[in-house]
């Protein structure tokens, strides 16, 4: 076996697709936040507050916990820390994109849902491919072609799906759904992407360079949090905003 993708067991695609379902679901919302608004600079805001939930927590961090399963049995893995951060930032800034294109207006719209979908799927497969790329074993990495295509086609159609289920958050079904569909694309974009991964072992080769996924696992879910906290509290606070009482004043 030249890799292994369940390392660490099966509870490991769980977590990760629980996480991204999280950051997703959160992204979502704050898109929902950022269509409901007429003020430009406020939907700008929002729109940062879900790439850095969807990209930062629901792609990236999701994608970090899935790779703690991967390994070369008796051979080293490492990752580019520079590559690393590379793909969190792409991940944020192409997540970004696609939903400036959604969520630009209130108004609804299909050439914008089908490019922002496009945009947005793309984004995943942007950060896995991105995030893979970092990797360094004993030997090469290559991937099947064809599964390569099938992991973006899934991540394009699935991201579409979770937008179009923006449309109708104001209700808690939608909301949910959104997060899972949204969850499901990334996991399955991942896990599909890594069932093209094809890995030549050279166990004669220098030890790759870089850090060991665990030396930065405390800082990446630190960051996690901190990219977690600021998207809550604001739509707990509009939340809360929309729904108090509003009073009149009576003119006699």
């Amino acid at each position: 076996m030249d890799h292994e993708d369940f390392a660490m067991g099966n509870w490991l695609i769980v977590l990760a697709y629980l996480t991204s379902v999280v950051g997703c679901a959160l992204g979502l919302a704050c898109t929902l936040q950022a269509r409901s608004t007429d003020s430009p600079r406020a939907r700008l805001t929002w729109l940062v507050l879900a790439a850095v939930s969807i990209g930062g927590v629901g792609i990236w961090v999701m994608h970090f916990i899935a790779m703690l399963g991967f390994s070369t049995p008796g051979l080293p893995v490492r990752y580019d820390i520079l590559r690393t951060a590379l793909s969190a930032i792409l991940s944020v800034a192409a997540v970004f994109c696609g939903l400036l294109v959604f969520g630009v207006r209130n108004r609804f719209a299909w050439r914008r849902l089908l490019l922002g979908g496009l945009l947005t799927g793309l984004a995943v497969a942007v950060m896995h491919y991105t995030g893979m790329w970092a990797v360094q074993v004993k030997g090469k990495i290559g991937y099947d072609p064809t599964l390569v295509v099938l992991s973006v086609v899934i991540a394009v159609v699935a991201a579409t799906a979770a937008l179009w289920f923006t449309v109708g958050l104001d209700k808690l079904l939608p909301r949910l759904a959104a997060g899972l569909v949204m969850g499901a694309a990334v996991t399955g974009m991942h896990y599909t992407g890594m069932a093209a991964v094809r890995v030549h072992l050279d166990p004669g080769a220098a030890d790759p360079s870089g850090t060991e996924v665990f030396s930065f696992l405390f800082p990446v879910f630190v960051l996690a949090a901190l990219a977690m906290a600021v998207p809550i509290c604001a739509v707990l606070m509009a939340t809360s905003s929309s729904e108090a009482p509003r009073h009149t004043t009576v003119v006699s």
